[in-house]
């Protein structure tokens, strides 16, 4: 009996924790009042691994805990951190990379993480547990939305320069006052390569003439129905809004494809004012 009612209290006091949580919630996101973030510009600050998830053999997402369940990180839209770690030498590395989750998403933000073989920030990534700590710094960049800023935005992504992507579209399209429409081209080298696939087909599938997403791979498999090689001047004519003064081409990738989209572009007649590189 003594055993029922204590875990009943327990019960009450779990459900009690949880309504605080989303009432806490519901008044930060409906009282007008935007949050405070916990990022500082100036200094790195820790936030501990709660949960790892590994998505492929060198694909994982890692979720860091905010202080508090109602916390949020305080990112920009479009917006990037610089996150602190050593590589396989003990040497200090800094490098820069976007949450996937937005303000929206409480108490923790991710990290889509591809860790690669001679990477030294990849190699504390591949260390990294859960219960160990992050130092964060932030924001950073140079990218500023607000909403209906221009009629709709072309994408053009090759490998990790989809976070971005993804945290700006998603932003977009959860909000009901915004109407931009959103159109991307992600380039890779095969299948398995291809980040945030099936957060990315939900998001197409959710906002059908809004969002479109096409797939490029350099090595498909023999059953495929995307492009195939490198994304072309041609694609983008064909899956991004044409030049105009309301409308804005995104691009993040590694140098060589920023560099021959950059051509690309300006080949189709966009003006540096309608491109941003991430």
């Amino acid at each position: 009996m003594e055993l029922l009612e204590t875990l009943d209290v327990q019960m009450l006091a779990i459900g009690v924790a949880v309504v605080a949580v989303v009432v806490g919630a519901v008044y930060l996101f409906s009282s007008g009042k935007k949050p405070k973030g916990c990022l500082d510009p100036q200094n790195f600050k820790e936030f501990k691994l709660v949960k790892r998830t590994q998505l492929s053999h060198n694909v994982a997402k890692f979720t860091f805990a905010l202080p508090t369940p109602t916390s949020v990180l305080g990112l920009p839209i479009g917006q990037h951190i610089s996150c602190r770690g050593k590589d396989g030498q003990g040497e200090e590395v800094v490098k820069p990379y976007t949450p996937t989750t937005l303000d929206s998403d409480i108490g923790h933000f991710d990290l889509v993480i591809k860790m690669y073989p001679q990477g030294r920030m990849s190699h504390h990534f591949r260390e990294l547990r859960v219960g160990d700590y992050l130092a964060v710094k932030g924001p950073k960049g140079r990218f500023k939305y607000q909403t209906g800023q221009v009629r709709a935005f072309g994408m053009l992504a090759g490998g990790s320069g989809i976070t971005p992507m993804f945290q700006v579209a998603r932003v977009i399209l959860e909000n009901p006052n915004d109407k931009t429409n959103v159109h991307l081209i992600y380039g890779n080298v095969t299948y398995e390569d291809i980040l945030l696939k099936e957060e990315l087909d939900n998001l197409a599938a959710k906002y059908p003439g809004r969002f479109t997403v096409d797939y490029v791979l350099n090595q498909p498999p023999e059953v495929w129905n995307g492009g195939v090689g490198f994304i072309t001047k041609e694609m983008i004519k064909a899956h991004c809004p044409a030049p105009a003064a309301d409308i804005q081409i995104l691009r993040c990738g590694p140098p060589p494809m920023n560099k021959a989209m950059a051509a690309h572009l300006e080949e189709l007649g966009y003006t540096p004012a309608m491109q941003f590189q991430f």
